[in-house]
């Protein structure tokens, strides 16, 4: 009989895992790797501070439930991390024991143990997004007359028509977008997932007017450079929306007392389709999810808008009547 495969150290499956599984298998994004990276750089300088065992040192058996849960508490008191930091944590220590399971059979019991602990759960905060007058007022507000104020305007209302995340429209190229014939951006998604939006003819004149004023017009340059003719930061974006909403705040004094980010034009985008009569399956594949599961949360944010209307235009004369229970049973039940 062949000898038995020797079981692997832990820290050469980890070595694997980011390698063989996560980068060729796999072939995850560079995006996916570095939080995958600094969850175990994070772990690894835990529990070398728990147990004494130095990263190189230490077994599978090791991350067992009780030092992955210390792990996570951790996080959140010591770290200051939300549940979201927290879950998305804990997913990339699930993807590596489940990759581990199937090459150390001996840690199975420990890997089964870890694998049970639940992502937490966490309020949702209801979606924020503006009106059409208000929209239209932080597009209207960059100045036209500059290069900076005509960049904006061309970039948030791309950002609108589209509903494109921060990083798929800072990574556009002027060749991804074509404003002759019929006029279409061709986003580079999450996960490389690419999709193909088209284009109003309000886009189309801002995005032409701007490509005549780029020193460097070529396909492979950036559609929206910064000032050194490189691609724009994520913080440079936000930046710049502040700027126009507190221009637009003038036409629109609402505004000031509002967060607003790219992420809320994108929920504005999705909002607008669906008030239009757009069906839900087609903002989706609009904004790029994976699944049409992920756009019910703009369904339900528009369902809790006609809710509040609803409240509103109660007739006037109707007293307010509130539900008092009957004994004390029923109080206990109300009152859980």
């Amino acid at each position: 009989m062949p000898d038995p495969k020797p079981i692997p150290s832990f820290p050469l499956l980890l070595q694997r895992f980011f390698v063989e599984h996560l980068g060729s298998q796999r072939a995850v994004s560079p995006r996916t790797i570095a939080a995958y990276r600094d969850t175990f750089r994070l772990l690894l300088s835990f529990a070398e501070a728990k147990i004494g065992k130095a990263p190189t040192r230490l077994a599978l058996a090791d991350l067992d439930a009780q030092l992955i849960l210390s792990f996570l508490d951790h996080l959140e008191k010591v770290r200051s991390n939300g549940a979201r930091s927290r879950n998305a944590r804990l997913a990339a220590l699930r993807s590596f024991l489940k990759y581990a399971a199937h090459h150390d059979l001996t840690a199975l019991p420990v890997i089964e143990q870890a694998l049970a602990i639940p992502m937490k759960r966490f309020e949702r905060p209801v979606l924020g997004f503006l009106s059409r007058d208000e929209m239209q007022a932080i597009l209207d507000a960059p100045d036209a007359r500059t290069w900076a104020g005509q960049r904006d305007r061309a970039l948030f209302s791309l950002m609108y028509n589209t509903g494109a995340r921060v990083s798929e429209v800072i990574g556009l190229r002027v060749g991804d977008v074509l404003v002759d014939g019929s006029s279409v951006a061709h986003l580079h998604g999450k996960g490389r997932k690419e999709r193909s939006v088209p284009l109003w003819r309000t886009t189309t004149s801002l995005i032409r007017s701007w490509m005549r004023r780029l020193d460097h017009p070529g396909k492979g340059h950036f559609l929206f450079p910064n000032r050194g003719g490189g691609r724009m930061a994520r913080s440079n974006v936000t930046q710049r929306l502040e700027l126009a909403v507190s221009a637009a705040t003038e036409r629109h004094p609402g505004l000031a007392r509002r967060s607003i980010s790219p992420h809320t034009v994108r929920h504005t985008t999705a909002m607008h389709l669906l008030q239009s009569g757009v069906d839900i399956a087609v903002i989706a594949l609009w904004l790029g999810h994976e699944s049409p599961a992920t756009t019910h949360m703009y369904l339900q944010a528009d369902l809790a808008m006609k809710e509040r209307t609803l409240n509103r235009l109660q007739p006037t004369a109707a007293a307010p009547h509130r539900y008092r229970p009957p004994d004390q049973l029923m109080q206990f039940l109300m009152s859980l």
